[in-house]
């Protein structure tokens, strides 16, 4: 199945009704050309991939101990997302976003490190709200403290930074959703997410911490549910207009975390990352079923 974690939130987003692109690098090969296929197919802008004839695209073999769990297992040695270089982006991408989202996989090895601080500096300066998922892969370091030294060091340079509990511990030392969000916006973000997977999410944002329940559903393939957790948060922010930042407020980030603990729980009741992304309708329709239960009293 196709997938790949910015590449889910791209086409989440595009499902829920907004625009979007990829900037990324993939092989001469059927896996690629699948890639940009799929993404095409959803309306995904791909003008900024590219294709490298030498390199094989990465692959990724998911086991799941459990339907709340994902184990993986990469096949690069390297592939070729690792190889997109500073000189092949297309510039005017991250220089024309309203969110530009990327993963700390991206930060791991060169030239893609280079490429991806190049695409962040161009979003910065654009006003784009730069969004980082922690998404660690033990398999893609070289240790635990090479991850989160990386990822440290592009902290003060986003905005808004997802982790989940053992990300949480990675970068802060401890597992407390509140104590370990306020350390992680001392060094620069000013959103931080804790996300608990069946169990809700934390946000911060400045002094105030907040928890925000799950929604429970049957789910089958935890995959992608926080890409589309992901997209749901970015696109009710982008959604208020060129005052973005003026969202990074309590009042504003509650009713987008909720938003965000919708996708990701319909994600969860299908099977794959990008099959299994909802649509703004099917994510309108669950909420106003789920508003109605709590009207009548019920969870």
């Amino acid at each position: 199945m196709p997938g790949g974690a910015p590449a889910n939130v791209a086409v989440a987003a595009r499902r829920l009704g907004f625009s979007a692109a990829f900037i990324g690098k993939v092989g001469d090969d059927p896996f690629g050309r699948l890639l940009i296929d799929s993404l095409q197919s959803e309306g995904v802008e791909t003008r900024g991939m590219r294709i490298d004839p030498e390199i094989r695209t990465t692959l990724a073999f998911i086991a799941m101990p459990d339907a709340q769990s994902t184990e993986f297992l990469f096949y690069r040695h390297p592939g070729a997302d690792m190889r997109l270089r500073p000189d092949e982006l297309d510039e005017k991408l991250p220089a024309g976003a309203r969110a530009f989202h990327f993963g700390s996989i991206s930060l791991g090895t060169e030239p893609i490190h280079s490429a991806t601080l190049r695409a962040i500096k161009l979003a910065r300066e654009a006003g784009a709200l730069v969004s980082l998922d922690v998404n660690y892969r033990p398999g893609l370091w070289s240790g635990p403290e090479a991850a989160a030294s990386a990822v440290r060091a592009v902290l003060p340079l986003v905005h808004l930074v997802k982790v989940n509990q053992a990300e949480l511990v990675l970068l802060t030392g401890t597992d407390d959703p509140v104590a370990g969000s306020e350390a992680i916006c001392h060094v620069g973000p000013t959103t931080c997410i804790v996300t608990l997977g069946a169990d809700g999410s934390w946000y911060r944002v400045g002094a105030a911490a907040r928890f925000a329940p799950a929604f429970a559903v049957h789910a089958v393939d935890a995959t992608g549910c926080g890409d589309g957790f992901m997209a749901g948060v970015l696109v009710r922010l982008i959604a208020a207009g060129d005052e973005w930042p003026a969202c990074l407020k309590e009042d504003t980030l509650g009713p987008a975390v909720r938003y965000g603990n919708a996708v990701g729980a319909l994600t969860a009741t299908q099977r794959g990352a990008i099959p299994a992304l909802p649509t703004a309708a099917e994510v309108a329709a669950f909420l106003a079923s789920r508003d109605e239960e709590r009207s009548h009293g019920r969870t």
